[in-house]
């Protein structure tokens, strides 16, 4: 399982990569491996500022359909357009090809209240 040292995580296996004050969010390598193969990825929120926490979509696996948390509050940019006819790119590259939304970060201290990847590594070997 990856852990990438320059990310951020929450305890809902998503991940945050912050460039500037824009972030991209996809879901974890523990989460996909869980999930399974994904089949369909929902993002209908683009365009809409939420706040952490808040349900920003839906991955459809073969047998569960999981909700997608925000990690941190920001208005939703981008949906990565790739995922309409290639879901299984969450599984190959979770943490490259694979990720879910760009969003502007409403307030950038949130990002360092974040999970560091030593503090997810610790939570998924539980």
């Amino acid at each position: 399982m990856q852990i990438p040292e320059n990310l951020k995580y929450t305890s809902d296996h998503e991940w945050l990569l912050l460039e500037g004050e824009v972030a991209t969010v996809g879901v974890t390598d523990f989460a996909q491996g869980e999930l399974g193969d994904i089949v369909y990825v929902d993002i209908t929120k683009v365009g809409e500022t939420l706040k952490a926490g808040e349900v920003f979509g839906t991955v459809e696996a073969v047998k569960t359909v999981s909700d997608l948390f925000l990690p941190v509050d920001g208005k939703i940019l981008e949906f990565n357009e790739e995922l309409a006819n290639s879901p299984e790119l969450v599984n190959s590259d979770p943490y490259g090809k694979g990720w879910m939304v760009k969003i502007a970060v409403s307030d950038l201290a949130t990002v360092a209240t974040l999970l560091s990847s030593e503090a997810y590594a610790s939570l998924t070997a539980r």
